[in-house]
C-alpha cells in the first residue's frame, strides 16, 4: 500500500498551530471533513473516543490518531507538521510535532490495520522524521511521505 493511496497534497497541513491535543484533533477533523465531505463533529468525536482508549502518540514526536466512520467509502489520511510540539500523552512522554490522521470505513477491517502498520513503519524509518521536520511546504512534505513509500516498496 502506497501512501499516495491515502493522502494527496491537499491533505497535508505544513504548519498546524495547536496548543494541545484536543485542539490539534479539532483542526485535523476540520481538514478531514473538507476532504471527505463528512461531518467535522462526527470525525472529532470518533478521534476523541479512540484517544480515551489510550493515546495514539507512538513516540519520537509522532502521533497516529485514527478511527472508523460508517459513511466513508475508502481510507483517508491527513498529515500535519505542528508549528510547535504539543503534549499528546505519548508512550514515551515526548511532545508530538508530526501527526498522521487515518480515517477508515467501518467495514475496512484488515485494510485499516494494514494502513496503520504501513504508516507506523514509514514514520519509524531512520531519517524520515528529520526530513519531515525540515520540510515546510505541502509539496515537499508530500514528496517526502510518498517518495519514501515508493522507495520502501521497491526494496
Amino acid at each position: 500500500m502506497d501512501l499516495s493511496d491515502l493522502i494527496s497534497p491537499d491533505s497535508i497541513v505544513p504548519a498546524l498551530k495547536a496548543n494541545g491535543k484536543k485542539q490539534a484533533l479539532q483542526e485535523l477533523a476540520e481538514k478531514a471533513a473538507k476532504l471527505t465531505g463528512l461531518d467535522e463533529r462526527q470525525i472529532f468525536d470518533t478521534l476523541l473516543q479512540r484517544e480515551r482508549l489510550g493515546s495514539t502518540g507512538v513516540g519520537n514526536g509522532i502521533a497516529i490518531p485514527h478511527g472508523k466512520l460508517p459513511s466513508l467509502t475508502r481510507i483517508h489520511g491527513v498529515f500535519a507538521r505542528l508549528v510547535k510540539p504539543i503534549d499528546f500523552e505519548s508512550l514515551d512522554d515526548q511532545p508530538v510535532d508530526l501527526i498522521f490522521l487515518l480515517l477508515a470505513p467501518e467495514s475496512a477491517g484488515a485494510d485499516h490495520l494494514k494502513a496503520l502498520a504501513r504508516i507506523a513503519r514509514l514514520l519509524r524509518e531512520p531519517g524520515l522524521a528529520t526530513k519531515l521536520r525540515a520540510s515546510n511546504d505541502q509539496t515537499a512534505l508530500y514528496a517526502v511521505l510518498t517518495g519514501s513509500a515508493t522507495a520502501s516498496n521497491a526494496a
